[in-house]
């Protein structure tokens, strides 16, 4: 069978399924693993799809969104020991930024019960926030149903109100040359002004999150130091040099 052939039913099989696996398409199409692996390296680097263990997987769109309570319930467990470990380097005295992401919501019930202020502008964040006494700023500006986050003129104009120690921060995708991406362009503003007044940077992503590319860019891979669950082989070398990666296991 032809390459151009394998790649095309390759394709299909994302588009029907969403997920393949190299045993799947090796059997539909008669090819070897190592051929396979080669058609798959090939159309990730077309940027078709994204290579995962096993397999390959398909790209969310540029403009696709998740509400907050759909992110809040995928890969939740992964979430939380991501979040834990974030919130362990938050330090006594620290003003830190904490955005509207579903990973960075889960970091609220590790922080440290001593003197410490944020800013947010996640309104969903408030409640955990306050109940733990602490003290806490949002945002003013325009409230984004979907994402129950703060964004727009106002929420720029009010971050240039503050220095941070430490932000951290939720993204749609992360890739070596594009680098951090989201949806939306006014929420990737607000992202990239937070990074811009912090000393240091963490993206919090689960990896679902790598290879994808959403329609605005939020910042360079090298701005931010990335806190993840897993970190596949194949991808390692991409990231290697570019940025500080922590793989955090239970």
């Amino acid at each position: 069978m032809l390459t151009p052939e394998r790649h095309q039913i390759i394709l299909q099989l994302l588009k029907e399924k969403g997920i393949v696996k190299i045993q799947e398409i090796m059997e539909l199409t008669n090819s070897s693993e190592s051929t396979i692996r080669r058609d798959l390296s090939q159309l990730e680097e077309q940027k078709f799809l994204k290579r995962i263990h096993g397999g390959a997987s398909r790209l969310q769109g540029k403009l696709q969104e998740l509400s907050m309570i759909e992110k809040s319930s995928k890969n939740l467990q992964e979430k939380r020991m991501i979040a834990k470990y974030a919130a362990s380097l938050v330090e006594e005295g620290d003003c830190i930024y904490l955005d509207a992401g579903s990973t960075v919501f889960e970091m609220i019930q590790y922080l440290p019960l001593k003197d410490l202020v944020v800013v947010t502008n996640g309104f969903m964040h408030l409640p955990g926030l306050i109940s733990k006494g602490i003290t806490t700023y949002i945002l003013g500006g325009l409230a984004k149903s979907k994402t129950n986050a703060i964004i727009g003129r106002s929420a720029l104009e009010s971050l240039d109100l503050y220095r941070f120690d430490k932000c951290f921060m939720g993204v749609n995708g992360i890739h070596p040359q594009f680098g951090y991406t989201t949806p939306d362009q006014e929420e990737a503003m607000v992202k990239q002004k937070a990074i811009s007044l912090s000393r240091e940077a963490f993206v919090l992503a689960d990896n679902t999150k790598f290879s994808e590319i959403s329609f605005a860019k939020i910042a360079d891979i090298h701005e931010a130091t990335i806190i993840t669950n897993e970190l596949p082989d194949e991808l390692e070398n991409q990231y290697l040099n570019r940025t500080t990666i922590k793989v955090v296991t239970a």
